[in-house]
């Protein structure tokens, strides 16, 4: 009788005994391996978005922009009847001054946007007739933010906060750093997300070779090696200057928004 109530006894402390080593050490393993999941899962979704920025956003607006040439004859906002080749050329460009190869003669074109305001990284107020232009001439436009601004993508940087796209459109004199010619104007760009895009785009995230560059990084003679993009995630919003090293710019606060670039983006047409 002793006997049996011992060995009952010893059952119920065996019941009762906590996890052994070999048990901890596989729940242990497996929350190592959720958090690791958790966390290069937030790397993957970030890279997903910006896949999906490119080729809903900034592809669909490359495709609306060579849709208008193919309805119109022209680029957008030129003339039909006497166009100049350049981005809102009907309203705004006022022909050569001086002699051959003269650039000084220029009177730029004013950047075409979804709404009356300066475009980004320039002092000139821009016309709002993006949606107007487009919408005339049946052309659908990306979804974008909202109706009426279909211009405009909000996205997440890498800190979780909200980040504002634009596009625009306009004609850069020959010279420019960041393209020549009719370009189409990306703002809100943070550091990663314009290194990916230009991967996307030219292969390789250079900010002053190929179809996407960065804005004011200037261009210098052929064969001459590229330069990384003028910013990191580390400098604060708003402290963009494209002449200066990314450790000369100001340093964020832990989560804060990340910095912002321009780039401009060479049309086809």
């Amino acid at each position: 009788m002793l006997n049996m109530f011992v060995r009952r006894s010893q059952r119920a402390m065996r019941k009762q005994a906590g996890f052994t080593l070999v048990e901890m050490s596989v729940v242990l393993l497996v929350i190592g391996l959720i958090l690791g999941a958790v966390s290069i899962g937030k790397d993957l979704q970030r890279d997903a978005e910006y896949v999906k920025i490119k080729q809903k956003f900034i592809d669909q607006w490359a495709g609306a922009y060579n849709s208008y040439f193919l309805r119109s004859g022209v680029v957008l906002g030129d003339s039909q009847t006497a166009p100049s080749f350049m981005v809102n050329g009907a309203a705004d460009f006022k022909g050569l001054s001086g002699s051959t190869g003269d650039t000084s003669g220029y009177t730029p074109p004013k950047p075409i946007c979804d709404v009356a305001e300066k475009a980004p990284g320039t002092a000139v107020t821009a016309d709002g007739t993006l949606y107007h232009e487009m919408d005339k001439h049946g052309v659908r436009m990306p979804p974008g933010r909202a109706e009426g601004s279909e211009a405009r993508y909000v996205y997440l940087d890498s800190n979780g906060n909200p980040q504002e796209l634009q596009v625009c459109f306009q004609w850069n004199k020959p010279g420019t750093g960041s393209n020549s010619g009719n370009v189409m104007v990306i703002s809100g760009l943070t550091p990663d997300l314009a290194r990916a895009l230009d991967q996307m785009i030219d292969g390789k995230a250079d900010a002053r070779e190929g179809m996407f560059r960065q804005l004011d990084v200037v261009h210098v003679a052929e064969g001459v090696p590229g330069v990384e993009w003028k910013a990191n995630n580390t400098n604060a919003y708003g402290a963009v200057a494209p002449s200066a090293t990314p450790g000369a710019l100001a340093t964020r606060k832990d989560e804060d928004q990340v910095i912002t670039l321009v780039a401009h983006y060479k049309m086809n047409q």
